[in-house]
């Protein structure tokens, strides 16, 4: 299954908001450098569904503001 995800890195607060049944845009405090804003979304987005952050895999966005997530 893959997931949508619109982020914004450097927020005052991290949220996370579902647009659809496979859409989500997440808020995180961590700036995008070295990977750091990154794993907060996947650690907020594992939280949301309820499975482990190791589940998640990024398959694209790594540098983008639009990425897509793959539950493995």
């Amino acid at each position: 299954m893959y997931i949508k995800v619109k982020a914004h890195a450097g927020a005052k607060k991290s949220l996370l908001a579902q647009k659809s049944q496979d859409s989500y845009e997440i808020w995180v405090k961590p700036q995008a450098e070295r990977g750091m804003a990154n794993e907060a979304i996947r650690a907020m987005l594992a939280a949301h569904l309820g499975i482990a952050p190791q589940k998640l895999r990024l398959i694209k966005g790594a540098k983008s503001p639009s990425k897509i997530f793959e539950i493995v």
